[in-house]
């Protein structure tokens, strides 16, 4: 599949609609079967295209590709055509998705949510207790219809929503230790602010099977929240998404515990969970932090208390 989002997408969007730019008109009535496989990939029901040196209607927007509600909008590229480029400003890619109010038509913009999952890749650790933030990752990316199908920024990355609202899911292609290097720079390039970073790894503190979500936290001596704190200039107020692994029995070794597989009654409780896990995703995004995943905590972490 392509490698990167930037340089193959972004061609292969203009050449779809290079047609239909003549008329706004009839660039509206696309339907999702008249576009190119690679966008109907995205999963987004809207995608625009902007451009200051083309003008439609007194406006930047050069065409829309298919029907209203959310959109995810790429600037111009270095690779693409050059009549595009001509005469305009640099531009950074970013992700918005919006929403026609239809009591007074005014337009309601979605900020997006970078979900990382956090592991090691490669099918040796696989299953492993450091690799639950993978399996959340696979889990949403199921559950939404997301296809996990491009390499950027030393990521495996998917582009879809929840409701109306865009996502990125990443799961870093670099080792755990090093996990930063792969979300400081996807932040960034889609200008997904903080409190929309959402991490999620595995937590020794917690019972197996447990989740916790909090709007922001320490390390944990977790090395690889330690590597994306670092990357996000030390900042710590970025939600995270906790799934419990236990405590290592006896004198085990951390590490060696780390990187084992689940028992079956474990593995029985981390699929639980994972299921859990998606259900307060979906609820974070599309309500933030309020009293849902309070009373979604508080049921965590007396799941396994018998009354």
């Amino acid at each position: 599949m392509e490698k990167n989002l930037d340089r193959v997408l972004f061609p292969t969007i203009c050449r779809s609609i290079c047609m239909s730019c003549v008329s706004k008109t009839k660039a509206s009535k696309l339907n999702d079967t008249s576009l190119p496989p690679l966008l109907r990939y995205l999963q987004l029901p809207t995608l625009f295209l902007y451009n200051s040196s083309i003008q439609i209607s007194n406006r930047s927007m050069l065409c829309a590709v298919s029907a209203p509600n959310s959109c995810i909008s790429y600037p111009r590229s270095p690779n693409c055509p050059h009549f595009l480029r001509k005469n305009s400003v640099p531009t950074r890619l970013c992700i918005r998705a919006s929403l026609l109010d239809n009591n007074n038509g005014a337009k309601v913009e979605y900020t997006p949510w970078l979900i990382v999952g956090l592991g090691n890749p490669g099918n040796k650790y696989h299953g492993t207790r450091h690799n639950v933030g993978f399996e959340m990752i696979d889990s949403i990316s199921q559950a939404q219809g997301i296809l996990m199908n491009t390499i950027q920024s030393k990521a495996l990355i998917g582009i879809g929503s929840i409701g109306e609202v865009p996502i990125l899911l990443a799961k870093p292609q670099s080792y755990i230790n090093y996990s930063g290097e792969a979300v400081g720079p996807l932040a960034a390039h889609y200008q997904v602010p903080l409190r929309h970073i959402l991490l999620v790894y595995d937590e020794m503190s917690l019972p197996n099977g447990v989740i916790r979500l909090q709007p922001k936290g320490g390390h944990g001596h977790h090395n690889g929240v330690k590597s994306v704190m670092g990357h996000l200039d030390g900042c710590r107020e970025f939600p995270r998404l906790c799934i419990g692994i236990g405590n290592p029995p006896g004198t085990m070794d951390m590490k060696a515990f780390l990187l084992q597989k689940f028992s079956s009654v474990e593995r029985k409780q981390i699929d639980e969970a994972l299921e859990q896990g998606v259900e307060a995703v979906r609820t974070l995004v599309l309500q933030g932090f309020n009293h849902n995943i309070e009373r979604f905590n508080l049921g965590q972490k007396y799941k396994y208390h018998k009354v």
